[in-house]
């Protein structure tokens, strides 16, 4: 028998058949959780008690389980990713609580996310940004060797300082209007930094934009929320850059 203490937690959580459905909050007991398990092996762990008494299971994303993917996208107790600097919910350990506390769980809140069930969200929209132009295409000339064209250091750390971003949606949901400005703005400033990206940048930013505002997304009012929320730490410097971008762009 484990000598780890165990804690017993109540949770409130958020359930949603469908899109359709108006959802409503739930509570349950979490038992014989110890200071080890991760978040999500306690959702697991109270998953299985609700399919041992035959009734439906929490539903919630997850893959990786190594705070790369995002994927365990979760409101926890009012904050996204539970809080805890830089760390995604399935890196988020019960060490954090303590036994008898209360924990809420939602899923992300924003227009632009409509509920698919209980703790999952369609984060489509993000992809739909991506696609409208988040990348350098083949028209823009051959491939060249690695070497051929010398970037700066700087230059390239501030590229892969915005390629960083997992695309999980925490900014949004983090935001209290509901914007992707974070998301959208590392996606342009990976590529206007580099000259790669140079060719195509007033058509990137003003395609991703204009995807941005159709998804239904709402607007930057420097909150910070987006930055603090997020597990990668994107900063809201590549807000301004795209802001930059966009306004260089009504110009060319």
């Amino acid at each position: 028998m484990s000598d780890h203490k165990t804690m017993t937690l109540t949770l409130i959580v958020w359930r949603q058949k469908n899109a359709n459905d108006p959802g409503k909050f739930e509570t349950y007991t979490a038992k014989g959780i110890t200071e080890h398990h991760s978040f999500l092996e306690m959702l697991d762990v109270v998953n299985e008690d609700l399919i041992l008494a035959g009734k439906d299971p929490i539903v919630f994303d997850h893959d990786c389980r190594e705070g790369i993917c995002g994927m365990c996208s979760q409101v926890v107790n009012g904050m996204a990713h539970g809080g805890q600097d830089r760390t995604t919910v399935c890196q988020l350990h019960m060490r954090k609580f303590k036994d008898g506390d209360t924990i809420y769980i939602e899923p992300w809140r924003a227009r632009a996310f409509p509920i698919i069930r209980d703790l999952i969200v369609d984060r489509a929209a993000l992809d739909t940004i991506v696609q409208a132009g988040a990348y350098v295409s083949c028209h823009t000339g051959g491939v060249p060797d690695g070497n051929a064209i010398l970037i700066p250091k700087p230059v390239a750390d501030e590229s892969m300082d915005a390629a960083e971003c997992i695309g999980c949606g925490a900014c949004v949901a983090g935001c209290p209007n509901g914007a992707a400005m974070l998301f959208t703005g590392s996606k342009v400033s990976q590529f206007a930094v580099l000259p790669q990206g140079k060719p195509e940048a007033a058509a990137r930013v003003k395609a991703l934009e204009k995807a941005m505002t159709d998804c239904g997304f709402g607007n930057c009012t420097n909150h910070y929320e987006c930055q603090a929320a997020c597990p990668k730490g994107i900063n809201v410097k590549f807000i301004a850059r795209m802001n930059r971008e966009f306004l260089k762009a009504q110009f060319s």
